[in-house]
């Protein structure tokens, strides 16, 4: 029928290989063609986008919707938080199921599935985190990524006690997760060395927000990264570092990908909007609202860092981490900063505050903005060309997208569920004018139309060619190859027995100078004289036919 037509007319495809101009025809959900002169059947409805960009709906790659988090819930839930990114221009968001200690992943995907299905607005996909070990998780992880459309994984490297595995551990993951053809993801921080800095703080009498900064400095965010580079690098594992806040881990990632390793770096609209000098704010509130994990750093030249290297490649794909709290939610940790639930805004902002920072700037084109908004993220999530591109074939998921108009940023506009904006007064280039969702117009020109539920869960597969398309030829290159040698057939000592000999009497070991910090079996005949730890001396017995004596240190 043709409630299911539509053609947008006049605009420029901005796709993350190129621009050209040309009419965008959508039936029953489906780009059906792309290009000029192009035959329409009557009666379908027409959007004139002359002087707008028509871009691939965006897909964010790290939310939190209603996520149970420190007693409490995230405020936004599937319906508000999708119906939001909807007003911003993205059309697909991407959640993780997180289980706790000890339950079964599988089990936490039906509990994630159970509450989106009936209120997401958009479609969305799951990554499921691994929170603990054990042959029951590994199965799991297998049958979750054949049977119910996970192909990623997250391990946490902080909160310790409750979500952190150890390196064993992660290692194990690592390789499960290459085996299976999974994407295994990181939230890199030190936990141990975190829990050990809060409690020094809160001794001292630090019980402010400033403090959830000061417990996990940068260095500790690019400690925890470049150990999960070389963890996964390893065992060949393809590895997904979220949410990278600090220049340093930003660094890593990008040394690394130059070394050859495979792997992926993910900043937030939040690292790449604001800055952690909110953190000292003379007002709790405001101080609060901006707490996250990791933190926003105080180096205000930061989000202009993470922008350049997401303009040059080093970083690949923009997400959120939207995981919003109320006041009266953070408030819980009024007296002490590691009760406040962590997370900020973004979902709805995204899109803007990437093409401010990174477009109106001059750091990148439409096309690049296109590649980190969606286009790498369908790639590496093994969803593309059915996402993240203006195709014939690929989902009508689209953003007709004025790239001059503006706005201002406020808590008071918003359609977040959320009491707080990080970005609040801050005014940005880039509105979009129409978003269409599975084909359908769902926003335009500030109004929406969504109900609960009209969204889709996607399934992601494994062994997405983006990722692991170079992983066998790698680790044939890289085996490692054993030396042909005739083998040793020479004396071999003793170690265990009563003295060191050889086919030739006693072996010169017996008379050699030895460190007194040695085992016992390597001090035989020596007598410690001197026990200073400046300088001990050794009295050495003679050697057969000979004289030794002397000191050393």
């Amino acid at each position: 029928s043709s409630q299911n037509r539509l053609l947008i007319k006049g605009g420029r495809v901005v796709n993350d290989d190129m621009m050209q101009d040309a009419d965008v025809y959508i039936e029953d959900g489906i780009i059906k063609q792309v290009g000029l002169n192009l035959h329409i059947p009557g009666g379908t409805r027409v959007i004139e986008a002359k002087g707008h960009l028509v871009i691939p709906g965006g897909i964010d790659t790290h939310t939190h919707m209603q996520l149970p988090f420190m007693g409490t819930f995230a405020v936004d839930d599937f319906y508000t938080g999708t119906r939001a990114g909807l007003v911003g221009g993205t059309t697909m968001i991407m959640d993780f199921a997180i289980p706790q200690r000890g339950e079964s992943l599988v089990e936490a995907y039906h509990r994630w599935r159970s509450w989106a299905d009936p209120k997401v607005c958009c479609d969305y996909s799951l990554h499921v985190a691994v929170t603990w070990w054990s042959d029951k998780v590994r199965q799991e992880m297998g049958e979750l990524t054949s049977e119910h459309g996970i192909n990623s994984f997250k391990m946490f490297m902080a909160y310790k006690d409750t979500w952190q595995l150890d390196d064993g551990d992660m290692i194990q993951a690592f390789k499960t997760c290459k085996d299976i053809g999974a994407l295994a993801q990181v939230h890199a921080e030190n936990g141990d060395v975190i829990k050990e800095n809060s409690q020094k703080l809160l001794s001292l009498g630090i019980t402010g927000p400033e403090g959830h900064e000061m417990s996990r400095p940068e260095e500790v965010e690019a400690e925890a990264t470049n150990r999960a580079c070389v963890l996964a690098n390893q065992v060949g594992c393809p590895l997904y570092v979220v949410h990278v806040m600090s220049k340093s881990a930003a660094d890593i990632v990008s040394a690394k990908r130059k070394q050859g390793h495979i792997v992926f770096g993910e900043p937030i609209a939040a690292g790449l909007g604001t800055d952690g000098t909110h953190y000292r704010h003379q007002c709790w509130r405001h101080a609060a609202a901006h707490v996250m994990g990791p933190p926003l750093r105080p180096d205000t030249h930061t989000p202009s860092y993470l922008m350049d290297l997401l303009a040059n490649g080093d970083l690949q794909t923009t997400g959120t981490d939207n995981c919003t709290f109320s006041a009266s939610q953070k408030a819980l940790g009024k007296d002490n900063f590691t009760k406040i639930p962590n997370g900020v805004n973004g979902v709805e902002d995204r899109m803007s505050i990437i093409w401010e920072k990174g477009v109106v700037s001059g750091k990148m084109d439409p096309c690049r903005f296109v590649a980190v908004t969606s286009t790498n993220a369908a790639k590496i999530f093994n969803i593309y060309p059915k996402k993240g591109r203006i195709a014939v074939g690929s989902d009508a998921d689209i953003v007709v997208w004025n790239p001059h108009a503006t706005r201002v940023i406020s808590a008071q506009t918003h359609h977040q569920a959320v009491d707080f904006n990080i970005f609040e007064g801050m005014e940005v280039h880039g509105i979009a004018d129409y978003v269409i969702c599975h084909g359908r117009v769902v926003v335009e020109e500030g109004n929406i139309r969504v109900i609960s539920g009209m969204g889709k869960f996607v399934p992601t597969l494994p062994f997405s060619t983006h990722v692991f398309g170079r992983v066998d030829d790698r680790d044939r290159a890289n085996a490692p190859q054993k030396v042909d040698r005739a083998a040793y057939d020479g004396p071999v000592t003793r170690i265990n027995g009563p003295s060191h000999t050889t086919s030739a009497g006693p072996s010169p070991l017996d008379s050699h100078i030895i460190p007194t910090t040695a085992p016992d079996f390597y001090t035989r005949g020596a007598q410690v004289t001197d026990k200073s730890p400046k300088r001990p001396s050794v009295k050495v017995n003679n050697p057969p036919g000979g004289k030794a004596s002397g000191s050393f240190w």
